[in-house]
């Protein structure tokens, strides 16, 4: 069957020509073929594999493009990549691959095409199309790939506990392409996934942060959260979570099971905002619920605190797999902080409640309420009729607030330096005192967020204090 179709652009002439003038066969294969196929939209990145060698491929290729494109050579691994037109190439020699026990980096060694097909992933991405002149466009599909596609399997070209022991990264691409694409993991090479989950350990933590934030970016993250949970693999990357699972049981009363709550939630925010880092931020915002869990006679089940405990275990999180300690980090811990603020709020929304939460929440209230709202996974209609209702109001009242207090991103209206001044002071406690009165009376309604009535209260506060000023309000 050929597929000149997926090949029309002009890239792929002009590597039909380099390999001619090489005399090296060569093919596109990989995630571009996989993607034509699915029709998911152009790939930004295309796999050039050559009969020969692929470093001197993408030295030809960069001759024959006009603008003579620089070439990043890889000797280590063989490959050489370019860019042309916004799309990353990456060019390799056909090879094999052998594995030691303790790595899943592989000896390699010159290999045919087939050697090339054999030591793919999986069978939808063991798909080549033919780029030299003679054969162009023309399918090579040895494993049947094509009816995976058609079906929806994620399966191993060769016996799937090879495949996964010799690279354990495989385990979290095989979760993750079944996540991307909403496929099945055919039912031996999920077997071999929890045979071998233990392997997961010699693999980096940033090579599997990678595959969990790409399974996080997906339409329906929890697919592979639960595959992950299913084949044992969420004990060793993410233990934190596993922790939530099940339901206990005390003199009838119960608890949600806060593991499969959590994956609604996700599922829910997926649904309303790319932003990763407050799909991690759902994903994190009830773990601090495992280690606070406890059962009292009379209310029952509590998880006192959890929403700090749980900020507090982000970072060990965070730090453990070698995930950025930075903004991004801070921003996921006080969502998980402040999660069940707005909640709280919902039942009493007076205007100082809300100044505070805008004051503490700052530029990310919206997404504060963005992560409430998807926390709402009650069954019953008119509960989560009203739930959101109540979050309307909550979202309408700081808008108001907002508007007439700028409270978000607060900076006192009477400055440290104004305080010294007035009352001829040098740095010392009673500035911080007298700016911590103002800011209280301004949250509470007080005063106004305004210069000249913070001023009178320092003036009475530096008073109370024992300070003497010759300052008046003016």
């Amino acid at each position: 069957m050929n597929h000149k179709q997926a090949l029309k652009h002009n890239i792929f002439n002009i590597i039909s020509q380099s390999a001619g003038e090489l005399q090296v066969d060569c093919y596109v294969i990989g995630g571009f073929v996989r993607d034509y196929l699915l029709d998911r939209g152009s790939a930004k990145d295309i796999d050039i594999v050559a009969i020969g060698s692929g470093i001197e491929l993408a030295k030809q290729v960069a001759i024959n493009l006009p603008n003579n494109p620089k070439v990043q050579i890889f000797k280590t691994y063989g490959t050489a990549m370019l860019r042309h037109d916004d799309i990353e190439i990456e060019f390799v020699g056909a090879r094999k691959e052998s594995y030691s026990e303790d790595s899943r980096n592989p000896v390699v060694e010159n290999g045919t095409l087939q050697d090339d097909q054999n030591r793919r992933d999986f069978t939808i991405n063991a798909l080549a199309l033919c780029l030299n002149k003679e054969n162009f466009g023309e399918l090579l599909d040895p494993f049947n790939g094509i009816n995976d596609l058609d079906k929806g399997i994620i399966r191993t070209p060769l016996n799937p506990d090879i495949t996964y022991s010799d690279d354990p990264l495989r385990m979290m691409r095989a979760i993750r392409f079944a996540t991307q694409l909403n496929f099945n993991i055919e039912s031996a090479s999920l077997k071999a996934i929890t045979d071998n989950k233990d392997r997961i350990q010699i693999i980096t933590k940033e090579r599997i942060v990678v595959e969990l934030n790409k399974i996080l970016e997906s339409k329906t993250p929890s697919i592979g959260f639960i595959l992950l949970e299913k084949t044992g693999l969420l004990d060793y990357i993410l233990p934190e979570l596993t922790a939530l699972k099940g339901i206990d049981e005390i003199e009838g009363q119960r608890h949600k099971d806060n593991f499969y709550h959590t994956l609604e939630v996700v599922d829910n925010i997926a649904k309303t905002t790319d932003n990763l880092w407050l799909r991690w931020a759902a994903l994190l915002h009830d773990i601090g619920k495992a280690p606070t869990k406890k059962f009292h006679k009379k209310i029952g089940w509590t998880f006192h605190a959890h929403e700090f405990i749980g900020s507090k275990m982000v970072y060990k999180l965070f730090k453990r797999l070698k995930m950025p300690l930075n903004d991004k980090m801070k921003f996921v811990q006080k969502m998980v902080f402040m999660s069940s603020r707005p909640i709280v709020l919902a039942s009493d929304v007076t205007d100082s409640a809300v100044r505070r939460l805008v004051f503490d929440a700052g530029d990310y209230v919206d997404d504060l309420m963005t992560l409430c709202e998807a926390d709402i996974t009650t069954k019953n209609p008119k509960k989560f009729k009203k739930y959101h209702n109540n979050f309307k109001v909550v979202r309408d009242k700081i808008i108001e607030v907002e508007e007439r207090d700028q409270v978000r991103n607060f900076q006192p209206p009477v400055t440290g330096e104004e305080i010294m001044k007035a009352f001829n002071l040098k740095p010392s406690r009673e500035i911080g005192i007298i700016k911590e009165a103002i800011k209280e009376a301004i949250l509470e309604g007080d005063i106004p967020n305004e210069h000249e009535a913070a001023f009178q209260l320092m003036i009475e506060k530096g008073k109370e204090l024992g300070l003497n000023s010759e300052l008046q309000s003016d």
